[in-house]
């Protein structure tokens, strides 16, 4: 088994000492992603518009990995206000819809109080013909 670490080129990384992925043979494991676009280091104020970006910059780790969203097997949702979820639905619908990973979805504070949701997914590169 080969292991190896994806970065995004987010300071963050470096500040706290983690990856944005860890891949162990076939497994890829994603950190919990916010909805920061890292190329500006910018947020939405918009909850969906944040739950996209979260998928934008977990499916480009997953590229990264030689994966896609289609290989993602279970899906964390984190959230400071639960009611805030139900916002997010179309947009998590239209990337893992057809997927239907295994989810859960929790509330809690996150360490930026502009961040409304973060998302973790764990991946299972597939067997492609």
């Amino acid at each position: 088994m080969t292991r190896s670490l994806i970065s995004s080129g987010s300071p963050f990384e470096e500040q706290i000492g983690y990856s944005r992925a860890v891949v162990d043979g076939d497994w890829i494991f994603v950190s919990g992603t916010t909805g920061f676009d890292y190329a500006s280091m910018t947020i939405s104020d918009d909850v969906a518009e944040q739950a996209e970006q979260c998928l934008k910059n977990i499916q480009h780790a997953l590229r990264q990995a030689g994966a896609d969203l289609a290989d993602v097997v279970r899906v964390h949702y984190i959230l400071p206000r639960a009611a805030d979820f139900e916002a997010c639905w179309p947009v998590l619908r239209r990337y893992l819809g057809a997927v239907r990973p295994a989810a859960t979805m929790w509330s809690a504070a996150l360490l930026d109080p502009r961040m409304k949701i973060e998302i973790e997914v764990t991946a299972r590169k597939a067997t492609r013909a």
